[in-house]
Formats: structure tokens, sequence, C-alpha cells
């Protein structure tokens, strides 16, 4: 694994110099993924729209390297931590969507999301004993909808 993380490191460090982004990359291990963190003058420009450029970029380096790690091991590209800052506000979102269905009885449909975006949503109300989540549509259009369960009658 700590081999696979540092060859997606150098590949990805590459890439962005041959792109012409002023942008370091630090590899780190853990225990269950390799975390490419980026820095430098234009750490900004992959946290605009989203994070898309972030997320483009780490869906290359899975494309590249994904296949070469044990399984259950992921490779998470990150700058200035807007990974955590994004998961903390859509388990937020995921409460507030929760509170509305519960609220309201009405289902919850969030707009398009990635699949990282959809999971940290299903994970986040995973444990609800009234609730329950579902992906829908295809592609980049994929959607996550939260509702009533279906009473087992």
């Amino acid at each position: 694994m700590q081999e696979t993380c540092e060859q997606a490191g150098s590949f990805l460090q590459s890439v962005l110099e041959k792109a012409g982004f002023e942008l370091e990359v630090a590899t780190e291990q853990a225990a269950d993924r390799c975390l490419l963190n980026l820095d430098g003058r234009d750490a900004e420009l992959l946290q605009a729209e989203g994070g898309e450029l972030l997320e483009s970029l780490q869906h290359l380096v899975i494309q590249a390297f994904g296949r070469n790690l044990p399984e259950g091991q992921r490779i998470v590209c990150d700058v200035h931590g807007f990974r955590a800052t994004r998961e903390t506000e859509l388990r937020a979102m995921a409460l507030h969507a929760a509170a509305q269905v519960r609220a309201t009885g009405a289902v919850f449909t969030f707009g398009s999301m990635n699949a990282q975006e959809r999971r940290v949503i299903h994970v986040t109300l995973a444990e609800s004993e009234d609730l329950q989540t579902e992906s829908i549509g295809e592609g980049p259009e994929r959607k996550l909808r939260v509702a009533f369960k279906k009473s087992k009658a």
C-alpha cells in the first residue's frame, strides 16, 4: 500500500506540473487510505465549484492506481481540509433532510451528487429506524432521495 501511495503521489505531482499548476503533493498513509494532500498557490482553484477539479483529479488517480490497492483501501485527494469540511456540511444536510421528511411526510430529494457525497448521506442516515435513503438516476445526474421506510405488512 505504501508503495502505491507514493506512486500515486508522484503521478499526481507530474500531472499538476504538466498542467501548469503551482501545487505540491504530500502523501500520508493511513490504515484504510492513501491521502494525497495538495497545497500551493493554486489550491483555491481545486475548491471552486464545490471541489469539481479536486474530484476530477481524485478520479484520475483512482483510475490509474485504484486497482493496485488492497480490498477496503482507497485513495483520497484533499486540499486545506476541504473534504472534512464538506463531509461535515453533508452530514448537517442529511440531518436537515431527515427532520424535514419527519415533519412533512414528503420525500426529500437532494440534487446531483457524486458517489462520495451520496455515501456520506447514506452512512449518516443508515441507523435511522424510520427513514431510508436511495440513489436514483444515472451518471453525473445521480441524486439521492430520503423517505420514510415502507412498512412490511
